[in-house]
């Protein structure tokens, strides 16, 4: 089961790019608007697709470049300092609370169960199951906040990061009960969030991010140089906030309705909650993992859980713009095209989606893995994060990089299984792959440090993506294997070739003789003109390899039809 913390679920609730790719017999054609009141629009057509696949990855990498910015701000005021992990650490009780309760676990089980209500012309019945599960999750997450809060010092000493120091301890409880506020309100936007992804309404959620990504960066650069760590926190408050109103209009565009009602007998609440039984349980590992994962870092050199997070983050910039965006508007389509019994077309949209994300994120882990010194040294090195926080990022970034591919590829395969309704299979291949994680967690962290929670993840994703493939084969009646293995070897070379050449780039830019750019640092230097290579490197190498996914992924990225 990928492992996705807050930050990662609202850029989208299961939201994930759709595929480039033709999905569906469907006679809707724009993905902004509402979709139409009939059992023959259950899905976007081609065209509709990519054109909302294009709408979705523009925000998403808006939303990743803000992102970005809001990582570099932070870095510039916290570096990798014990103040940064404390409020690291006082994330995990309310991200385990946002992502039991309305994160994955509700968006996965209630799009479904919402579009099969909106597409059969049932939009009543729709929002009236919307109304309800917001309703009960509300008041289950304001109880549980509630409860956290009160033994958030407890939490902390006990569970969380018995390893930091008392003060360390009494500020990120502290820290946990301003961020518990947030949760609550996230359970709101998140169920928003899905229901208009559920509707094909891409552009607000997608907007969300992004606004919440500018309230944290206020609180960062404004905030914190006064308030200090609780700035930061003040700022994720407000950014809760932020994206909650920003979909407000698109709720308001879908005449949806709002009734302060509770029926757990309801049968739409019902399916929600048996959807949701597996998936809780496979993130309540997930959680388990990150919750480890803090408790083993918290007994490690100061700065050793920040390092991790930012290593984590930065592989996410590419995961996130080509694995979750292509997921985003493919999950809806999924959803739809079981709802209407267009199994074929399903199989044969999955297989072009994970055909292209296997394009694209195959040379990205590779550049990532070549550039990371580089890379971390130019987006974030510069006042309180010093020559030996970029180390410490870029030895974590290394092992992670190795695990991109295979968190890409779950991305696209989890969504397959929840379109199917099919959630204990995911769930159970994750239980074990987090059960792995945690155990090579406990035995490479004595041999490579926190580099060693790195690796076991990435260890763990790859083993977990090959299983889930396996059962997905048999679920959806086959898979064209050799088609994925001729996309694997093809980009696999190409990406080869592409990091030969980034290697070669590299030891030109370190030499005396290299030329310099007044104005501009070497480690931007060597980073833009490393993209470039590599970018320029990869398209040549899948020209003459004949790549048929190249010429795809030149239209999503210059909408060239």
């Amino acid at each position: 089961m990928s492992l996705r913390s807050k930050h990662d679920i609202i850029q989208g609730m299961d939201h994930s790019l759709d595929s480039t790719q033709p999905t569906s017999h469907s006679t809707q054609t724009d993905p902004l608007a509402p979709a139409p009141k009939s059992t023959t629009t259950a899905a976007l057509d081609g065209r509709g697709v990519a054109r909302a696949a294009l709408i979705v990855m523009f925000f998403f990498v808006l939303s990743r470049a803000t992102g970005l910015a809001r990582e570099i701000i932070i870095g510039a005021q916290f570096g990798t300092s014990s103040a940064l992990d404390a409020y690291l650490a006082a994330f995990r009780v309310p991200d385990l609370l946002f992502q039991l309760v309305a994160g994955g676990a509700l968006g996965s089980a209630f799009i479904p169960t919402f579009a099969a209500a909106w597409n059969q012309a049932q939009p009543t019945a729709a929002w009236l199951l919307f109304s309800r599960v917001l309703n009960l999750v509300t008041l289950v997450l304001i109880g549980m906040a509630g409860l956290a809060a009160l033994f958030a010092l407890p939490l902390v000493q006990g569970v969380i990061a018995p390893g930091f120091s008392l003060e360390q301890q009494l500020l990120t409880a502290n820290l946990m009960r301003w961020m518990l506020l947030s949760t609550i309100v996230f359970g709101a936007s998140g169920l928003m969030m899905g229901a208009l992804n559920a509707a094909q309404y891409f552009v607000l959620p997608a907007a969300a991010p992004v606004f919440y990504n500018l309230a944290i960066i206020a609180g960062a650069w404004l905030l914190a140089p006064r308030f200090g760590i609780y700035g930061l926190v003040m700022g994720v408050v407000a950014g809760a906030l932020a994206h909650l109103f920003v979909q407000l209009p698109g709720l308001w565009q879908l005449r949806a309705r709002y009734t302060p009602t509770f029926a757990v007998a309801d049968p739409g609440v019902r399916e929600v909650m048996r959807l949701m039984g597996p998936r809780v349980l496979g993130l309540f590992f997930v959680q388990m993992h990150f919750l480890i994962n803090t408790i083993l870092a918290s007994g490690l050199a100061a700065g050793s859980l920040s390092a991790l997070n930012y290593a984590w983050l930065l592989m996410l910039l590419p995961q996130g713009i080509f694995a979750q965006s292509i997921a985003t508007a493919i999950f809806p389509t999924f959803a739809a095209q079981v709802a209407t019994g267009q199994r074929q077309a399903m199989q044969r949209a999955f297989g072009q989606t994970l055909c292209m994300v296997l394009f694209l994120t195959i040379p990205a882990a590779v550049g990532l893995y070549v550039l990371r010194a580089p890379l971390v040294e130019a987006l974030l090195q510069r006042r309180a994060f010093g020559a030996d926080s970029t180390q410490m990022v870029a030895y974590a970034l290394q092992f992670y990089a190795l695990g991109l591919v295979a968190h890409a590829v779950v991305e696209i395969a989890v969504r397959a299984f929840y379109a199917m309704h099919n959630t204990l299979t995911p769930v159970a291949v994750g239980v074990a792959a987090m059960l792995l994680n945690i155990g090579l967690s406990l035995w490479w962290i004595g041999r490579w440090g926190y580099g060693g929670l790195a690796l076991a993840n990435s260890v763990a994703t790859g083993i977990e993506m090959c299983v889930l493939l396996w059962f997905l084969r048999k679920q959806m009646g086959g898979l064209d294997g050799l088609t994925l293995l001729g996309s694997v070897a093809r980009n696999g070379v190409a990406a080869a070739l592409m990091g030969l050449l980034l290697a070669a780039w590299l030891w030109w830019h370190g030499q005396p003789f290299f030329f310099r750019l007044p104005g501009l640092s070497s480690a931007w230097i060597a980073t833009l003109g490393g993209l470039g290579i590599a970018a320029l490197g990869y398209a040549l190498a899948g020209i003459l390899l004949r790549s048929p996914e190249l010429r795809p992924a030149l239209a999503i990225l210059w909408r060239r039809r």
